[in-house]
């Protein structure tokens, strides 16, 4: 049997995975023992906190109430152990981040946060999607953009710079853009949106103006990595954050094109569920990894 707090803390990741099965395995806890656990609630609660069906758990009224309670509760009682006893931050902290990024910026330092913070696990996730952080049990996750996402709290870490690219093969098949309006005989690798499912345009600063410029696409993918690869395969021009061509330029891969009309720098930040405290866990490595981008060369 497990008591009333850890009974808690399974109804939130009850709720949050929309899963037992989830949710148990996050807790490292048999299915059956959740299940029991969430029924003795209902009943010394007097409450049917969950809807459930064969394919589906989806929280009634009284669930979504008791579901804020428990998060603030838990917060701070997690807030006020650490600040009375000298608790170092600790447990499972689930991170989500492009996978090139993570690569690049991340894991050259995780070493020093792991050593100085030896009680926190991580769990790091690499997508270019946008994440329910809720349903899928993520704490942070960082994004390059402006998700508009009004559940979400923003702490800006950089700006990326961006820039435009093609591989020195497509552009001898078809000429060396001179100014925004030579692309009109050109064609694009398209980079499909998460949140409209059509490609991005290019953008270009021109003067103290912007401008977007759609192009032809032979092929468009919702990956990074992969419009880098369809970049350097010849398929057209792309555009992304610089540090992720840096490689393939300084090689000659990839060749910078318009450099007199880069893209906008591209905002990068962490985002956090508004309707939880920061656990001492978030806390520490969002002010980590703000560190690790203010020193990074950009």
């Amino acid at each position: 049997m497990i008591d009333r707090l850890e009974t808690m803390r399974l109804f939130v990741r009850v709720f949050e995975r929309g899963s037992f099965t989830k949710a148990a395995a996050d807790l490292s806890i048999p299915r059956s023992t959740a299940s029991e656990a969430i029924q003795r609630l209902e009943r010394d609660l007097g409450s049917r906190l969950l809807e459930r069906t064969t394919r589906h758990i989806a929280p009634t009224p009284d669930g979504q109430a008791y579901y804020h309670r428990c998060v603030s509760i838990l917060a701070d009682l997690e807030e006020a152990e650490s600040a009375l006893r000298g608790r170092e931050p600790s447990g499972l902290l689930r991170i989500d981040a492009p996978g090139t990024l993570t690569r690049t910026y991340i894991l050259p330092h995780l070493s020093a946060f792991l050593s100085k913070y030896p009680k926190i696990t991580l769990q790091l996730g690499q997508t270019e999607r946008l994440v329910d952080l809720v349903r899928e049990g993520v704490d942070c996750v960082i994004r390059a953009g402006s998700p508009d996402d009004s559940v979400m709290i923003t702490r800006h870490l950089t700006d990326l710079q961006e820039v435009t690219c093609a591989s020195p093969e497509y552009l001898a098949r078809f000429g060396t853009p001179k100014t925004v309006d030579d692309l009109k005989d050109h064609r694009m690798v398209g980079f499909l949106s998460s949140r409209t499912g059509t490609a991005m345009p290019l953008e270009f600063k021109i003067g103290d103006k912007f401008k977007e410029v759609t192009l032809p696409a032979l092929v468009t993918a919702n990956d990074a990595d992969t419009v880098h690869h369809l970049a350097m395969e010849g398929f057209g021009i792309a555009q992304a954050p610089k540090y992720r061509f840096l490689t393939d330029l300084e090689a000659g891969r990839l060749v910078e094109v318009l450099p007199k009309a880069p893209p906008p720098p591209i905002a990068l930040a962490a985002y956090y569920p508004q309707n939880r405290q920061l656990s001492p866990r978030v806390r520490v490595f969002l002010d980590w990894v703000v560190g690790i981008f203010e020193k990074a060369a950009l």
